[in-house]
């Protein structure tokens, strides 16, 4: 997806109170002025500050790619959710790498593993309720497990970790196909307030699955009829501090407080009245209007565009009230092995060659952007190992290494292919433009296609009769991990595993049986230097396949309005701002 990097198990804590972790951190007064230091939000909690009331003010170029926490797969997405869902765990609300941490939320405690590590127990906070005034149970995390992993006709965006790792003797089909939940065996509930994850193999890091957005109650009762399945969306049944009043596609979202949250939540305040997100706002203006304070927050997650980060870095007073933190994603072009000649290894080599990576260092804003990569795994994962398997002249491209690949693939004169990218992204469209340009140089031809934010992995780049059909050799993509390991970070994208008919993650349709199977491994070893190594190995092998051209281990620069209290980098939720605490200086 499109999430971060996070410590390993080692480090799993407890949580502490938002409260005590907001007068701890950061630097700042009470009425949300701050210090006003650049990059200050990275390290600190700035302009912390427990005064309440206003309306938030947010925008965003596209859309989520749902609202649905059983739905959703962008990082963004998942940062956003936690303002009015509740997970079994999460990561913790203080500043700098500590919200690499692991705590509790709806859970009393972290998961209680058997020995063989095949079952996963966890308790429910007594108490807690939903939006409506109803009880959170055991059995609609149960159902929010059932209906997000195992009914792929209706919840096609997210991930499908539970349903991969999680036994189902009985081939469960999904609450839609088979609404008796008894037939799903992967999570029992003995009672009430206990929840029992049953898997079909040892995995040594399912705590971190517990974190992921699909393991939010969702009341049965609410998803049927007219407002069931995709509709949900529109209709989500808050557990958080805010609940969802609204939700027009590609037009706006609208949240305020929710009556029935617990306000012992020790993640997360409320402190808003109201969160207004507005959807469909061109790019600069997103930028301008934070700086000229007409709205609050970009929601994107992906930092400003090029002519707001030239006032910003040239205007001390903006420089201030920016940040630029590494953020765990890794932007990078993936290259199709369905797609003629890319079905040929030499020539995917070619293009590893070819590519100049400082042009797409340049689309992201130089190096504020990011630093040139040549991993897949970034080097926030602990599991990172430098290599470079196609050295090109310190990243600006070799084409006489990549002519000789063309004429070993049979194409010494090059040939045409596409490739695609987001429409409301303009970096991503100035790194195709780039990508076009150094290809250009060795006698590649290549055509450029956008296509919505909405839909881009589930049925564009995700979908491979889609980019057969549309011969989509070359596709723009970013990703960060989903939870932080080389497994959260590799799986997704590399492990013929996670191929499904459509949104998929692994969009070059790597299908490599040496790999699949040290995925199927790997998890099964407790030794977390051991699983490193092994994802060392997956990184190398996908690079030698040539499959994937790493281009920049990315860095976002953030405006912050002064105006915003709380505001501090989540390094949990791919080095984004975090949503969960804001407020609103008096």
């Amino acid at each position: 997806m499109r999430r971060t990097t996070r410590r390993g198990t080692a480090v799993l804590a407890v949580g502490v109170s938002a409260a005590l972790v907001l007068a701890a951190c950061g630097g700042g007064d009470e009425e949300g002025g701050g210090s006003g230091v650049f990059d200050q939000g990275s390290k600190a909690i700035v302009n912390p500050s427990d005064a309440k009331g206003g309306t938030l003010q947010m925008l965003r170029t596209g859309d989520f790619d749902s609202t649905d926490p059983g739905n959703m797969y962008y990082a963004t997405a998942w940062n956003f959710s936690r303002l009015y869902a509740r997970t079994l765990v999460t990561f913790k609300s203080v500043g700098g790498q500590g919200n690499l941490e692991i705590t509790p939320d709806l859970a009393t405690g972290l998961g209680q593993p058997s020995a063989d590590l095949k079952t996963w127990t966890y308790k429910l906070r007594p108490g807690i309720k939903f939006s409506d005034g109803t009880p959170v149970t055991s059995k609609d995390v149960k159902y929010a497990v059932a209906r997000s992993n195992y009914s792929p006709e209706v919840m096609e965006k997210g991930p499908v970790y539970f349903r991969q790792y999680l036994a189902n003797p009985n081939g469960y089909k999904g609450p839609y196909k088979d609404p008796n939940l008894d037939n799903f065996k992967g999570v029992e509930t003995p009672d009430d307030q206990t929840v029992v994850f049953k898997l079909a193999a040892p995995f040594a890091e399912f705590d971190y699955l517990a974190t992921i957005p699909q393991t939010a109650p969702v009341p049965k009762a609410a998803d049927a009829g007219a407002k069931g399945g995709v509709n949900y969306a529109k209709g989500v049944v808050s557990t958080g501090p805010y609940k969802l009043d609204s939700y027009e596609p590609g037009k706006s979202i609208k949240l305020s407080k929710n009556p029935n949250w617990d306000t012992s939540d020790p993640n997360r305040k409320q402190l808003l009245d109201n969160i207004e997100v507005q959807l469909g706002v061109a790019a600069d203006e997103v930028d301008n209007r934070q700086m000229d304070g007409s709205a609050h927050m970009d929601v994107q997650g992906n930092g400003v565009n090029a002519a707001a980060r030239s006032k910003i870095l040239s205007d001390p007073e903006l420089k201030k009230n920016a940040d630029n933190p590494t953020s765990g994603f890794l932007w990078y072009t993936a290259i199709s092995r369905q797609v003629e000649p890319f079905t040929n290894k030499d020539c995917r080599i070619a293009v590893q060659y070819a590519v100049d990576k400082t042009g797409y260092q340049a689309a992201y804003g130089g190096t504020t952007g990011g630093d040139i990569a040549s991993t897949l795994m970034p080097p926030s994962l602990k599991a990172h190992q430098k290599f470079d398997l196609y050295p090109n002249n310190n990243g600006k491209g070799d084409p006489v290494k990549a002519k000789e690949h063309l004429a070993k693939c049979g194409k010494p004169n090059g040939f045409t292919t596409n490739i695609s990218y987001r429409t409301e992204r303009p970096k991503e469209k100035a790194a195709a433009e780039s990508v076009k340009a150094s290809l250009a140089k060795v006698g590649i031809t290549v055509n450029i296609k956008n296509y919505p934010e909405d839909g881009y992995t589930g049925g564009v780049v995700g979908d491979p009769n889609f980019v057969k059909k549309n011969q989509l050799g070359l596709m723009v993509y970013g990703w960060a991990a989903d939870f932080p390991s080389g497994f959260g970070f590799l799986q997704q994208i590399t492990d013929p595993g996670a191929l499904k008919g459509t949104g998929s993650s692994n969009i070059s349709h790597i299908d490599l049986p040496a790999i699949a199977k040290q995925f199927k491994d790997v998890v099964q070893l407790k030794d977390e230097a051991a699983r490193n190594k092994v994802y060392q190995e997956i990184d190398k092998a996908v690079m030698e396949d040539a499959s994937i051209i790493p281009m920049l281990y990315a860095k976002n620069l953030y405006y912050r309005n002064p105006k915003v209290t709380n505001v501090f980098i989540n390094y949990g939720y791919s080095g984004m701002i975090d949503y969960a605490n804001l407020g609103l200086a008096k």
